[in-house]
């Protein structure tokens, strides 16, 4: 049952990636193989500066055994793991740096540091993760979120997060998203408290005026299948048609994205938004295509 597909990462990400770069991005505990090769091809697609932060002497041997020559780029030495991530946050809040990017280190480690609030590092909105999906290089994305910062978000974070996702997805050319609220049903039960948020939601996004389609309560099927929604009588703009899926809480979230990757051999990239700098928080077991992916989703978020 898992997928043996290549993982790629999309065009169409890439491309609008390209127009906004090279931004200056902190490369947290790069001392890995894997980190080094992404952080090269996000060089190589002319996405990002990169300041790496980590063990110098093994930074250096991993960059030789590449091939990659990366005297010109600065390296903050700092061998303990756990330390690297208050420097990057640092210079994130000195404006030294543009992005964050995770290498190997805990995400819980990296945004205990960016979350730290004399940095400055967090303005009015609440951060949300997104996770930008999609099959082949050309592939319609679609959008998850968050399936990986907020655990059980309340209302009022939900709708941080609701309009988080409609900014990104309008900076990849959706100019009116359609949202659909996640839940396990499309009727109002007092007995599923997400689907009784889902209908809140709706109804603050239309009186907020948000500039997108937004519905829910939704099952999953008669988000993403016009033929389910059609079959079930369930008629309105978002159904079978969703560009964001809004999940009610971190299981939900996670568990999708890594089955269609697991599954499907998905390219997710993810990011962190909502913050003074996106946060690239990809999983220690991504592969370069993916992390490129997410690099270049933080470059969009700008």
């Amino acid at each position: 049952m898992l997928s043996n597909k290549e993982i790629v990462c999309p065009n169409n990400l890439l491309s609008i990636a390209k127009n906004k770069g090279p931004a200056k991005a902190v490369v947290v505990n790069s001392g890995k193989k894997v980190v080094i090769l992404s952080a090269k091809q996000a060089v190589e697609a002319n996405l990002i500066i990169p300041v790496f932060v980590g063990d110098k002497p093994l930074i250096e041997d991993i960059a030789k055994e590449i091939n990659w020559d990366i005297s010109k780029y600065e390296i903050i030495h700092e061998p303990i793991e756990n330390n690297t991530a208050p420097i990057a946050a640092k210079l994130a809040s000195e404006e030294k740096v543009k992005i964050i990017v995770k290498g190997h280190i805990h995400t819980d480690v990296l945004m205990k540091a960016v979350l730290k609030r004399d940095l400055n590092l967090i303005g009015k909105k609440r951060l949300s993760h997104i996770w930008h999906m999609t099959l082949q290089k050309d592939d319609k994305p679609f959008i998850i979120t968050d399936g990986a910062l907020n655990v059980l978000p309340k209302l009022e974070t939900k709708m941080h997060i609701l309009k988080n996702a409609v900014d990104f997805a309008k900076r990849i050319g959706i100019a009116k998203p359609k949202v659909s609220i996640l839940s396990a049903t499309e009727e109002v039960l007092n007995s599923m408290p997400s689907s009784i948020e889902a209908q809140e939601l709706t109804k603050r996004a239309k009186t907020e005026g948000i500039e997108a389609d937004v519905f829910g309560p939704m099952a999953f099927d008669n988000s993403v299948s016009e033929k389910a929604a059609q079959i079930k009588g369930i008629k309105n703009a978002v159904a079978g048609k969703t560009d964001i899926l809004l999940v009610p809480n971190v299981e939900a979230g996670n568990g999708l994205v890594k089955m269609m990757i697991f599954f499907m051999g998905a390219c997710a990239a993810g990011v962190v938004i909502g913050g003074k700098v996106p946060v690239v928080i990809t999983s220690r077991a991504d592969d370069t295509q993916a992390r490129l992916a997410s690099i270049a989703a933080a470059v969009v978020a700008l």
